[in-house]
């Protein structure tokens, strides 16, 4: 036999075990798989449907008077007949008594009360302000009217809505908007892999720039705001950093799901449950406080007592905002640190077991 013979009928060389085995194509999930992933999409996409009609609908279908805060100014006995009026609508009021006009208008314009009843000797005269809510005056005007028998009731609307929007429907339209462009931000900085001082960078910025737009459109160009510019822009971009503070916040601790967690919480809750339409005590309880407490309602508010108060009231919306922006903002650093420390203290070197010797 030849040497080269002799060479291939020898002992052949080592082979990886993985180089003996067929490559094996991904694995595919198993039928059951599919079926639960169709039972899954069947069973949440009507529960999603029902959760937005229940979160906008109810709200609008129960819409009244709630504690509604409302000023009765004048003589102490004539007073006290209007009140004893307007306490039959059970529960519809919040009464606080003042001693003259001046005294109420000076509550309404520091957004104490949403209108006032003045008891004078030419019958009773009511204190508007459809700044603080068109729907509301409008309703005031109804219901004082109604009381009066049917007779004609002087309406002065002490602080009036702009003149371009008088039933306040641009700065309504405004809530959502707003609150897509703060779920778009915290979206695409997530999506990006923007983490720690990046994302929070980003966040600022984009809503620095949303702020200074919608300041322009809505007030500028609609004239559906009054007051000072760069306070009203100021508004806006801390609503817009609110709700992009707190989508991805969510997402740096819980992962991609924590977007869809905070464009639920600050869409079906926070926008109809904002008040934005009516008032918040124009909602069912406790509707009308919650909405207060999320990025939306405290946004509406805010933009309200700057465009058409001076700043009045203002305090609690702009703080509730601060929460929600240095939360999330807190959030964002918190997962990225958790991110760092897991990939330090994890393997850095691959083992592979040895190859088996022939």
């Amino acid at each position: 036999m030849s040497a080269t013979s002799a060479t291939h009928t020898g002992t052949a060389s080592p082979r990886s075990p993985q180089s003996s085995q067929p490559s094996q194509s991904p694995q595919q999930p198993p039928p059951s798989s599919h079926g639960r992933h169709v039972v899954a999409v069947v069973v949440l996409v009507p529960v999603l449907v029902a959760l937005a009609l229940w979160a906008f609908a109810w709200p609008a279908a129960r819409t009244a008077p709630r504690d509604l805060p409302l000023g009765v100014a004048g003589p102490a006995t004539a007073v006290t007949q209007v009140q004893k009026q307007l306490e039959e609508h059970e529960g519809a009021f919040e009464i606080h008594r003042y001693a003259d006009e001046a005294a109420a208008r000076d509550a309404i314009e520091d957004r104490t009360v949403y209108g006032a009843v003045v008891v004078t000797e030419q019958g009773p005269k009511l204190l508007t302000a459809s700044a603080a809510s068109p729907f509301v005056a409008q309703l005031l005007q109804q219901a004082v009217t109604q009381q009066a028998g049917g007779a004609q009731v002087r309406t002065v609307d002490v602080v009036p809505a702009a003149e371009d929007d008088p039933r306040g429907s641009a700065l309504t339209s405004s809530v959502l908007p707003l609150t897509l462009a703060g779920i778009a931000a915290g979206a695409v900085v997530t999506l990006l892999g923007l983490r720690g001082r990046r994302a929070i960078v980003a966040l600022v910025g984009a809503s620095a720039l949303v702020g200074l737009v919608a300041a322009t459109l809505a007030g500028s160009w609609l004239g559906a705001l009054t007051g000072n510019w760069w306070a009203q822009a100021g508004a806006l971009s801390l609503a817009t950093l609110a709700v992009g503070a707190a989508v991805a916040g969510l997402a740096a601790l819980l992962g991609p799901a924590g977007i869809g967690l905070g464009g639920l919480l600050v869409m079906l809750l926070g926008n109809p449950f904002s008040g934005a339409a009516t008032a918040p005590e124009m909602l069912p309880d406790p509707v009308g406080t919650i909405g207060q407490w999320l990025p939306p309602g405290a946004g509406v508010s805010l933009l309200r007592s700057i465009s058409f108060f001076d700043g009045a009231a203002a305090s609690g919306p702009a703080l509730t905002l601060t929460w929600w922006a240095a939360l999330g903002l807190g959030a964002i650093l918190l997962g990225s640190a958790l991110k760092g420390r897991k990939k330090a203290t994890g393997p850095t070197l691959t083992e592979h077991e040895p190859a088996p010797a022939n």
